[in-house]
């Protein structure tokens, strides 16, 4: 077999692709409504059939990602504290990252599998798997380096969220930098933080 013969069924062979990547993922706005002591989410259900995921799995991380407890009923979901939309679309800009973006092509034409017990990311894409990305356990995160609300720390910008900030990671911080981009080493000053996001500006 020749060299072009031997390359063109090698290129048979890989994952059908398509070049559309703009109409791939329209993930609905989150619809938060603040109610005395706890947030509601109203549309999860909604943003969870745009990722094409389990409404209760999008819930769980969000609750993770934001740091508090919450529950879960159906299409809504709730969160014990205050929480505005930069909050859960912080939160859902980590979750895709994690549980729906292919590291490889970055395309989110992904399915979650378990196998042999681990929860695995497959690309239908390019064909490329992973194992998903886990949380620093909490005895992990109490060694984490800290950071603090006022202060101002060099961040590499290692991804762009769903909004078109940078986003850093410090610890066990996810920090979002709106203006800075992707390959930057940026000075950044932390507005706020919220469980384990945290929202900057460039310094």
């Amino acid at each position: 077999m020749n060299y072009d013969t031997a390359l063109d069924r090698a290129y048979d062979d890989l994952p059908e692709q398509t070049h559309d990547e703009g109409s791939r993922l329209s993930v609905p706005d989150p619809a938060g409504e603040t109610d005395g002591d706890f947030t509601r989410l109203t549309n999860v259900g909604a943003i969870a059939d745009a990722l094409g995921r389990d409404a209760e799995h999008v819930h769980s991380a969000i609750q993770r990602a934001l740091g508090t407890s919450g529950q879960f009923d159906g299409d809504r979901a709730r969160y014990n504290g205050s929480f505005d939309t930069a909050d859960f679309d912080a939160a859902l800009d980590d979750y895709i990252a994690e549980f729906v973006t292919c590291s490889e092509c970055g395309l989110p034409d992904t399915i979650l599998t378990r196998e042999d017990g681990i929860e695995m990311l497959r690309c239908q894409a390019c064909g490329a798997f992973r194992p998903v990305q886990k949380r620093s356990s909490p005895s992990a995160q109490t060694r984490a380096a800290e950071l603090e609300e006022g202060g101002t720390y060099e961040l590499k910008i290692t991804g762009t969220g769903r909004k078109g900030d940078g986003v850093a990671e410090k610890g066990k911080y996810t920090i979002f930098v709106p203006g800075a981009q992707e390959g930057q080493v940026v000075s950044a000053y932390i507005k706020n933080i919220n469980g384990n996001l945290a929202f900057a500006r460039l310094a």
